[in-house]
């Protein structure tokens, strides 16, 4: 079984997020960059698929500026086997992402894609739903727990009330949670090896798909900063401030 994960190159998450001076976006000059958490967790729960016999080979895909082979790369010293490269300098929007992940399936042929749930830089939790529904295949997000059981997928999903479970049938589009497993560091031998393994280069040109931004940036500014508490004396006068002055109730 062939094992599709896609990645993002995003703002490391432990860099402070700076805001342009002229209010246009994020900084991201200078600034490292990494592979979206979620996705490093997508990539191992392939790789160990791999290793336990389950899968045959995994193929990594990714979308973005050329530094996103850097991405790509990394996910393949992590046991990937291969990796596929939409070079774009353009902001790709997610249902854009979903029709070029839906190229490369189509050609690709996979059983099973595996997913971060969201990208840490746009928070949108979208692709996912959007690649199985143009697809029309199975989906489990917010999973934290995968087994294969009788040629289905076996998911836990976490979600507001608690824990569901579900059967997939084949082919399956899966995005991931935290508690799935915990990404391997690459070794010194895996990164070495990695820079041989091929990386296929084509745009959303050649795939078909018009990546064209739909959404327009307004303007991007700080949350305002947070007021410091007060303490009350009384149930009563918090239910008073909270009538009229915070008007909540």
């Amino acid at each position: 079984m062939k094992v599709l994960v896609a990645v993002k190159r995003v703002v490391d998450f432990n860099v402070k997020i700076r805001i342009k001076s002229d209010g246009s976006g994020v900084e991201t000059d200078n600034v490292k960059m990494s592979m979206n958490p979620f996705d490093e967790i997508a990539v191992e729960e392939a790789v160990r698929l791999k290793e336990s016999g389950v899968a045959d080979e995994v193929v990594c895909a990714s979308i973005g500026p050329a530094k996103s082979s850097e991405t790509i790369r990394a996910a393949l010293a992590m046991g990937a086997d291969r990796g596929i490269h939409v070079v774009s300098d353009a902001d790709v929007e997610p249902l854009a992402v979903a029709k070029l992940l839906k190229a490369i399936i189509d050609k690709e042929d996979p059983r099973l894609v595996i997913l971060g749930k969201q990208a840490i830089d746009d928070d949108c939790n979208q692709t996912p739903q959007m690649l199985a529904a143009l697809l029309g295949w199975s989906q489990g997000t917010f999973v934290s727990v995968l087994a294969f059981e009788g040629g289905r997928i076996l998911v836990t999903r976490e979600v507001d009330g608690g824990l569901e479970k579900l059967s997939l049938a084949l082919p399956a589009v899966v995005s991931v949670d935290l508690r799935l497993n915990e990404p391997r560091y690459a070794s010194l031998p895996n990164i070495m090896k990695a820079k041989k393994k091929p990386i296929e280069a084509t745009t959303p040109e050649e795939l078909g798909v018009d990546a064209a931004p739909r959404l327009t940036t307004i303007k991007v500014a700080e949350p305002p900063a947070r007021q410091a508490g007060i303490m009350v004396e009384s149930a009563a006068q918090l239910v008073d401030k909270l009538r009229n002055e915070a008007k909540v109730i």
